[in-house]
């Protein structure tokens, strides 16, 4: 045998045995996939759980049913529904907390894109400093900045307005919006500035027209963050929002609860109700939520 053929041999790799699957890199086995999937179960009903357990006691009879939750089953009825659409000032709340919400992504993921843009983009003094600073603001409790604001906005007659909470929103939105966008802005190339540069775009050229249809999934992350802060807001809609007609779903729903009652089944129902805007505008772009931060721009 000679030393070339020796060497072939030696080099070939022996052949899988039949009967035997070679896992290949990053495959899992068995057991792997098992615990996965089961992990993946328990956290989905751990999700669910409470939403679920809502919807049930939305469907009781009266406000004490949750004391009794299995004595709900023999009287399931939608009438907390038909009581909260008729009976109270829901669409006033639904006009209210979608005229603020609506404003509050607006207004916040402008903001926030084109800081985030010109921070990772632009060599300006202090640009580092700028996001540590919008940082820093979020270290601060809402006790503490409720004062301040309320006497600066009633000094400005913007009490008892939607443009005085949208404003208030963004503070608390726009500082994370703008680190999310800055982080998603980097991952874009530069030489797509560039190219915008050489085609005779100005600054503000680029920006719109180029790096903003590439950015998609990264303003959708930080629109639905805006939008559901602004729906969640509690503090700041109680305190600001002075008119009944103008009060949002965090602040319709205390109206269930006085200071010797509490209407839970009311609240129950209320609350289903809120998920539901929320859950369409999750649908309108949960297409580019998916595909995550990873997408950025294409070097070519």
């Amino acid at each position: 045998m000679s030393t070339t053929t020796l060497e072939k041999t030696e080099a070939t790799p022996p052949a899988p045995q039949p009967g035997r699957h070679t896992r290949g890199r990053g495959e899992r086995g068995t057991l792997g996939t098992t615990l996965l999937h089961g992990g993946l179960v328990v956290a989905s009903l751990v999700a669910l759980a409470p939403v679920a357990w809502l919807f049930y006691l939305s469907l009781g009879p009266d406000k004490d049913a949750y004391l009794h939750p299995g004595k709900i089953l023999d009287s399931l009825s939608f009438s907390n529904y038909s009581y909260v659409l008729q009976h109270t000032a829901f669409f006033d709340w639904f006009k209210s907390t979608m005229i603020v919400a609506l404003g509050t992504t607006l207004v916040g993921v402008f903001v926030a894109a084109t800081t985030g843009y010109a921070v990772s983009r632009m060599r300006f003094p202090g640009y580092r400093q700028l996001m540590w600073v919008l940082l820093l603001t979020q270290a601060f409790p809402i006790a503490v900045l409720i004062v301040p604001m309320y006497q600066i906005f009633s000094d400005l007659g913007l009490i008892d307005t939607y443009g005085a909470l949208i404003l208030i929103n963004c503070t608390t939105a726009v500082p994370y919006s703008a680190w999310l966008l800055k982080g998603y802005f980097d991952t874009i190339p530069f030489e797509i500035d560039e190219a915008g540069r050489v085609d005779g775009l100005t600054p503000f050229g680029t920006f719109f027209r180029l790096i903003l249809p590439l950015s998609r999934p990264g303003l959708a992350v930080a629109a639905f963050y805006n939008f559901i802060t602004a729906v969640a807001e509690v503090a700041f809609a109680t305190t600001f929002l002075l008119d009944d007609s103008k009060y949002t779903f965090a602040v319709g729903l205390q109206t269930f609860v006085s200071e010797h009652d509490a209407q839970w089944n009311y609240m129950a129902a209320t609350a289903v109700l809120i998920a539901i805007p929320v859950s369409v505008f999750f649908y309108l772009v949960q297409k580019n939520l998916v595909t995550g931060l990873t997408a950025g721009g294409t070097k070519g």
